[in-house]
């Protein structure tokens, strides 16, 4: 006989609750850090769009779902002559800025890339700024973005810190579909009692497996899943501004709640409460399209290319390549066999090693079948070797640290060996950030100028580059500097 199961309603899921809070206190959110960060990430994240626009595998996805369908007032996907509903236009933006895998990271017991939500957050903003003008009510500003970029960043950061999704087999973009439904669901003027609503019909939703990230069926999935995510995140919110209802107890329930369906039964921890921790320490991908676990070695690999030359030995003097690694590193890129796409090229630290060592460059073209048919990138892949160094792991989860750390050693054949060469924090680490932020600015002016004139560019840079102005500028005059 089955035991009695209480039909009473229970209160909402304290972890739901908190999110909720925190959304709603977004007048709260005072760090000047914070907004500083937020408008590199902004600029940084829509460059990233731009060079992905270079690529037929991503626009093929691009656009209406309805080929020639305009939607009036609707939100304009920079660098397209796209104008469409928000929840497409957020597939359109997420898509973009994640198909390279340059945009930036957060590594913690769950990985990711807080800038994933931009695809929401942006496309909703613009989207009611556009409605906004047209009934004579004064649009969002900029400065409402990066307040709800900021805030989508500390919901899935903080979420991230303590709980391991991929762990469980699931992937982070559950912390992007959660995130930016609180903040869409708050930017579209949802009550608490709906914005709870709203974040809960995020986490019962159907989440994503982790299989297109890993051997052998690694795939082009990885790029836009977070696109599909974030627009996702619109749909659920604009259920919820109906009355739909929500689920209180969709995580705590038991039995069909999310922690004992798909968190081993495990409730969620904790190590701070939300503010702005993690857009001040958040890690940009400046120098290198590149799975973020692997920025480091590729520094150090771009290092050890300079010294072959200088030493007038090539990749194939080399006996044996080993990378001083963290655990995080290995269990994600140290791959193995043949790469079949380039979505499986660039979650691979061998693959992404052997490239600057010959070519003394990693660019996003690097991993296209018309480079990766080089046979001397295999042969030397083949003669990489991951160890792990408990030092590096810890380093890795501290708090106060953060690093991403890789040393590489180069044995040659004849016996003799290279220095081991080591790098524990990439150039877009937050303790580099007077190195890093010209060099960002740098990579959004070569993304601009892949797509705009130089007039065009220039009215970008103008906004962009002053914090002030672009703060004070309506979502979608800015919006409209990025027409195709």
């Amino acid at each position: 006989m089955s035991a009695h199961i209480s039909n009473i309603r229970p209160e909402p899921d304290q972890v739901l609750v908190d999110i909720v809070d925190y959304v709603l206190a977004h007048q709260q959110i005072t760090s000047a850090l914070a907004y500083e960060t937020a408008r590199h990430c902004l600029i940084d994240t829509l460059g990233c769009g731009l060079e992905a626009l270079e690529y037929p595998a991503c626009t093929k996805l691009l656009g209406p779902i309805v080929p020639g369908t305009v939607v009036p007032n609707g939100a304009k996907v920079p660098g397209t002559p796209y104008q469409l509903d928000p929840v497409q236009a957020a597939f359109n933006i997420g898509t973009m800025i994640r198909w390279l895998d340059f945009n930036d990271t957060w590594l913690a017991a769950e990985w990711g890339h807080p800038s994933d939500n931009l695809g929401g957050i942006l496309a909703t903003a613009d989207w009611l700024s556009r409605n906004a003008v047209a009934a004579g009510r004064k649009p969002l500003t900029m400065r409402d973005v990066l307040t709800g970029m900021i805030q989508a960043h500390e919901i899935q950061g903080c979420l991230a810190l303590e709980n391991s999704f991929n762990k469980v087999g699931l992937d982070h973009v559950v912390l992007v579909k959660v995130a930016s439904t609180a903040v869409v669901a708050r930017l579209l003027g949802l009550t608490r009692d709906e914005i709870v609503n709203a974040v809960s019909l995020a986490w019962v939703d159907g989440q994503s497996l982790r299989t297109y990230r890993h051997a052998p069926n690694t795939g082009s999935r990885k790029s836009w899943a977070a696109g599909d995510a974030t627009s996702r995140a619109v749909r659920l919110a604009l259920i919820a501004k109906t009355g739909e209802m929500g689920y209180p107890g969709v995580l705590s329930a038991k039995t069909w709640g999310f922690y004992d369906v798909l968190f081993k039964g495990q409730p969620f921890k904790f190590q701070r409460p939300y503010g702005s921790y993690v857009m001040e320490n958040v890690l940009f991908k400046i120098s290198f399209p590149a799975e973020f676990h692997s920025q480091t070695a590729v520094e150090a690999g771009m290092a050890l290319h300079a010294q072959l030359h200088k030493i007038g030995k090539t990749v194939d003097d080399i006996e044996r390549v080993t990378i001083r690694t963290h655990e995080a590193c290995i269990r994600i890129i140290d791959k193995q066999g043949p790469l079949n796409n380039p979505a499986d090229r660039d979650h691979c630290i061998q693959y992404m090693v052997a490239v600057p060592m010959i070519f003394g460059r990693l660019t996003a073209g690097d991993y296209e079948d018309s480079v990766a048919n080089d046979p001397r990138i295999d042969a030397l892949r083949d003669r990489i070797v991951c160890v792990e160094d408990p030092r590096f792991t810890a380093d890795y989860h501290d708090p106060e640290k953060r690093s991403i750390a890789n040393a590489l050693t180069v044995a040659f054949k004849d016996g003799t060996s290279l220095a081991e060469v080591v790098v524990e924090y990439p150039i877009g680490h937050k303790r580099r950030r007077s190195d890093g932020i010209p060099l960002l600015e740098a990579k959004f002016r070569t993304n601009l100028a892949r797509r705009f004139a130089q007039k065009q560019q220039q009215a970008i840079l103008d906004v962009s580059l002053d914090a002030k102005k672009l703060e004070a500028m309506p979502v979608h005059e800015y919006v409209d500097l990025y027409a195709a």
